[in-house]
């Protein structure tokens, strides 16, 4: 019986640097011998229990009489290929196996934009160049996660190796990533920051602050600018101001972005007129003016509406005294039920009601101001008796 393959050899897949072993079963070998060949070249690698080719990477390994092995360490790119093993029967017989050998992206740094300064309004173009094998697939993205302006819209992902920008603006000014990646890890990026110049711009929230003697005001100005601008605060005589007691000069920084502020404190009629922020750097300069003007001081308002119950109340004491009597000495005229029905129960008056007038009669019309000037003479008559008991008691002779 002649020998056989009992199985075919399996393609292998490795990353460069790693180890591949390549298996060959043969069956009934007896005095046949078994040979590793490389196919693309027909160069012998092994015979039998002996290795052939001099790359110091090559061994060969046998189980049996039955199973042999070839290993290759270290592989490389050059690996890649076929891999023949064949028994010297007549004719010969052979089964083949592929190598794959992959390699992880890198980036040709050569052929790849480092960081960048540009002008605004120019084009600017960002090439990434990337190895690999697959062919690894490239593409840009900010490295800050928003989105970038790429032809009239918004993107989070550019692909390519070109990212190429038309009238490039302050907006695109930032940090962005080449990622190469070919599904054999790890994948590959790169940082490429784009800065991009102008000159100063300059904007005010308030042109016109109003402040009080004694308070404390800030005034506030918002820049941008790239070279980072030198900002700074005047007074309307062009006499740059500096912190201290008096003034507090502060400034904020965001990217070309930055934030001016001038506290001012404990006003006073000096301090009243114009200030000017200024921003200037290698591009430019450019400045605002706020006005700062008088308001008058805010009045504490007392509550006098307490004062003026309390006073009413101590007035009023002798009149309803008055009123007591009145209403003793008349037989009690005033109905509770009345008075009652002028309040509601929240406190508020209410006009009474006197009902709607009986059926069949017209309405008649109440004389008011007579029942007022006849409430007003009864109580002159009442004061008029009293004063007339005084005079009698002085009269009187004392014993």
């Amino acid at each position: 019986m002649l020998p056989r393959f009992t199985e075919p050899i399996p393609n292998v897949t490795v990353t460069v640097g790693r180890d591949a072993l390549l298996a060959c079963v043969v069956d009934n070998l007896r005095s046949f011998k078994v040979a590793w060949v490389r196919v693309d070249t027909q160069t012998i690698l092994s015979i039998h229990h002996n290795v052939i080719t001099q790359n110091p990477r090559i061994s060969l390994s046998y189980n049996d009489h039955r199973s042999w092995y070839l290993h290759i360490k270290n592989v490389q790119e050059v690996d890649r290929g076929w891999y023949m093993c064949q028994v010297n029967t007549d004719p010969m017989r052979s089964r083949q196996g592929y190598l794959q050998v992959v390699v992880p992206p890198s980036i040709i740094d050569k052929e790849t934009s480092s960081d960048m300064v540009v002008l605004e309004s120019t084009n600017v173009s960002l090439t990434c160049k990337a190895t690999g094998y697959p062919e690894p697939y490239v593409m840009w993205r900010r490295e800050d996660g928003d989105d970038i302006r790429y032809n009239g819209e918004h993107v989070n992902v550019v692909d390519g190796e070109i990212l190429f920008i038309t009238k490039v603006s302050r907006l695109h000014m930032g940090v962005y990533l080449c990622i190469a990646s070919n599904g054999v890890p790890p994948s590959i990026s790169k940082r490429v920051e784009l800065k991009v110049q102008f000159p100063p711009m300059l904007s005010i929230p308030n042109q016109l602050e109003g402040a009080y003697i004694g308070q404390d005001v800030a005034l506030e100005c918002h820049t941008e600018a790239f070279p980072t601008s030198i900002n700074y605060w005047t007074t309307d005589r062009g006499d740059m101001i500096i912190s201290g007691d008096k003034y507090e000069a502060v400034s904020m920084d965001s990217g070309y972005k930055k934030y001016m502020m001038l506290k001012i404190r404990k006003v006073n009629k000096n301090d009243f007129g114009s200030y000017r922020c200024v921003a200037k750097n290698s591009l430019g300069e450019t400045d605002g003016v706020i006005k700062l003007e008088e308001i008058p001081a805010p009045t504490t308002i007392k509550s006098i509406m307490s004062q003026t119950s309390s006073s009413l109340f101590k007035k009023g004491t002798a009149l309803d005294d008055r009123r007591d009597y009145d209403a003793a000495s008349s037989d009690k005229k005033f109905d509770e039920s009345r008075i009652s029905a002028e309040y509601d129960y929240d406190g508020e008056y209410t006009l009474p009601s006197n009902g709607p007038p009986p059926i069949g009669q017209p309405p008649t019309i109440k004389n008011s101001s007579r029942s007022t000037f006849q409430r007003h003479f009864g109580i002159i008559d009442a004061i008029l008796v009293l004063y007339s008991i005084c005079m009698c008691l002085t009269r009187l002779p004392i014993r």
